[in-house]
């Protein structure tokens, strides 16, 4: 999360959303895929709290272990103390639930495109959501993590072949069926073209708390930015600060960015995504 923050392109006219906003939605289910367990929190817990306060059944899917996000653990360990922050992170968000896909982190682009693409299809099938929400596989000039973009490529398909009565016959073995989800919601580090900003100005402090459960991997931020300061010749004392508090730094570099999103609407912290929706939910919302 370092470097300057930059605003992405927005759409001609970005919606402001407020949990208000989502009440069409009550009783739904919204499926938010991610690769890494802190994706959630950090890319959009302020719109996943609006989301529940707005009384959507939100459920997580994680694809990876993290069994490396880590700094001086051993795997084991990692991917533990990676599956137990998760949750505790969507107990402070209220989220319905949380599932792990176990593949191994960090080496997705060797992963079979079709088989990642299987298993989301099955948890589309299941759940049944009405929206998805997830990286936005048109924001990958702005993403450095291959995890990233091979996830987003393959959930927006499986936003559609969930569909087909001829991919994957063995789950209507399991009882399942061809499932329509109608919206597509996307972040991401830059998100290409917003459509709406959600105002997150009352939900920002239980994002931070819920960015907070995750100090493993945020330890291991801290372990990169200070070897990024070493190799540029920064003094010791720059970043003592990080390293003492890696999580009160990274949230107070999180709240900063929300507020310069939130800047050009008035609103005092934002979050920005990407819809697309399907033409027959147009008039809902």
């Amino acid at each position: 999360m370092t470097g300057t923050f930059l605003l992405p392109d927005l759409a001609p006219v970005p919606q402001v959303m407020r949990a208000g906003d989502l009440a069409y939605g009550k009783g739904k289910v919204l499926l938010v895929v991610i690769a890494h367990a802190d994706d959630a929190a950090i890319f959009a817990g302020g719109v996943l709290a609006l989301f529940v306060q707005a009384g959507w059944q939100v459920h997580v899917l994680r694809v990876t272990d993290d069994r490396w996000d880590s700094v001086g653990l051993v795997e084991a360990e990692t991917i533990a103390r990676n599956a137990a922050e998760l949750r505790a992170a969507a107990k402070v968000l209220g989220l319905a639930g949380v599932e792990d896909l176990g593949w191994q982190t960090d080496v997705l682009g060797d992963a079979s495109r079709v088989a990642l693409r299987e298993r989301l299809i099955h948890a589309v099938r299941r759940l049944k959501p009405y929206a998805l929400l997830g990286f936005d596989p048109n924001s990958v000039l702005y993403e450095d993590n291959l995890d990233h973009k091979v996830l987003a490529e393959a959930l927006d398909e499986a936003f559609w072949t969930a569909m087909f009565d001829k991919h994957h016959p063995e789950h209507f073995a399991e009882g399942l069926g061809p499932h329509g989800s109608v919206e597509r919601w996307y972040f991401g580090r830059m998100v290409a073209a917003v459509t709406h900003v959600f105002d997150t100005s009352n939900v920002i402090e239980t994002q931070m708390r819920a960015v907070a459960c995750h100090s493993t991997p945020i330890a291991n931020m801290a372990a990169q930015y200070a070897l990024q300061a070493a190799t540029a010749g920064r003094p010791q004392g720059e970043t003592v600060a990080a390293l003492t508090d890696p999580t009160q730094a990274l949230c107070a570099q999180l709240c900063l960015a929300a507020a310069e999103k939130g800047r050009p609407f008035d609103l005092a912290a934002a979050e920005y995504l990407r819809l697309h929706r399907t033409r027959f939910a147009r008039d809902i919302a």
